[in-house]
């Protein structure tokens, strides 16, 4: 070949199959056998092939680009959901791009605007709180882009959207610490502008009703799902003359300004105090005692959101638009049976109840 960059020409030759065949392999599209596939990709990976993204653009009219939408997370959430993202673009032949956007901006429409008029992506996947925002979805719908959300407030007719379900894992965790024997149970609440908030105290209080436990409204404390709010309730909750004997954060990173703050007042883990979280973020494991939380499978919403996209893009039927994901509630060594009850109850550390899919629709 001269020394030459191969084309799609070389790869087609050498295969003794028809480009439309190769363009098929490389965009991992239905309609090509085994054997075929198998071939081609031999020897895309002999001559080195690399196709051209603007050519590959012209060609399908498409970018081969998915664009990421976020504001504000945790750095372990956008990090969970980066990486599942990522790695699913890759092997669909695409590239992940990863734009911030300000929520309370008032130009907000006009920054998605800006967004898709620069990359002219294939498709977008909104994060949380830009899952709800009105002006992000009507700039995407103006733009005629595609989107799914993940874990919006509620299901948009003909919006895909990704969720677990938030109130039946926080209703399954408050349900493990009353079989635990507690029953002043403090719940630290989420940032207000979360859908994942509302839901995650509706868990809450079901399971206090559901065990005709009596709700104590002095035990429930305002959180932004950052670190030092969890300082500040816990602060708040471990002074009162009857104090919990659990503490159930919105999530982990607030859970661990749980702990700490317990740590710094010498109120023993878990024998005088029970914490839980939700998540399961990295952070969860590398504390001592480890966090008892919720696994929220971030990494897997975020492949199954880039795989609705790419569907849509290649003109497939995606299926169901709504997809609930399993959950599992992990038990580590933060949570043990109330003082009162030690001797009678208790739970595995590091144990896990089974995985609740939540219903498909």
């Amino acid at each position: 070949m001269s020394g030459k960059a191969p084309t799609i020409i070389d790869v087609a030759r050498e295969a003794g199959v028809s480009i439309k065949t190769v363009s098929r392999v490389m965009n991992q599209e239905p309609g090509v056998n085994s054997e075929t596939r198998g071939q081609v990709l031999s020897v895309i990976t002999r001559l080195n092939y690399r196709p051209q993204q603007s050519a590959r653009s012209l060609a399908g009219a498409r970018s081969f680009l998915i664009g990421l939408l976020y504001y504000d997370p945790s750095a372990d959430y956008i990090a969970g959901v980066q990486q599942g993202a990522t790695l699913r673009c890759r092997e669909a032949g695409y590239h992940l791009v990863v734009e911030s956007l300000d929520d309370d901006a008032p130009d907000i429409g006009h920054q998605v605007d800006r967004v898709v008029s620069a990359l002219r992506p294939d498709g977008m996947i909104l994060t949380p709180p830009l899952s709800d925002n009105a002006q992000v979805l009507a700039a995407l719908r103006a733009a005629r882009t595609p989107c799914v959300l993940v874990s919006p407030a509620q299901e948009t007719e003909g919006v895909a959207s990704v969720r677990m379900d938030d109130q039946r894992a926080a209703q399954e965790i408050t349900g493990l610490l009353l079989a635990l024997g507690h029953r002043r149970i403090g719940f630290v609440k989420g940032a207000a502008d979360q859908a994942a908030s509302k839901l995650r105290y509706q868990g809450y209080l079901r399971a206090l009703k559901a065990a005709q436990v009596p709700l104590d409204k002095d035990l429930i404390v305002p959180g932004d799902f950052k670190f030092d709010s969890g300082v500040a309730a816990a602060t708040q909750l471990l002074a009162r003359k009857a104090r919990p004997t659990a503490i159930f954060a919105s999530n982990d990173d607030m859970a661990l300004g749980v702990l700490t703050t317990a740590q710094r007042m010498g109120i023993a883990v878990p024998a005088e105090l029970s914490i839980a979280g939700f998540d399961d973020s990295p952070a969860a494991v590398l504390v001592w005692p480890r966090l008892t939380t919720v696994h929220q499978p971030k990494a897997l919403m975020a492949r199954t959101a880039v795989e609705l996209l790419v569907a849509a893009s290649r003109g497939d039927d995606p299926g169901q638009l709504h997809r609930v994901l399993p959950h599992q509630v992990v038990v580590r060594e933060s949570t043990g049976a109330a003082p009162v009850a030690r001797e009678s109850t208790g739970a595995a550390p590091g144990s896990a109840l089974p995985a609740k899919p939540g219903p498909g629709r």
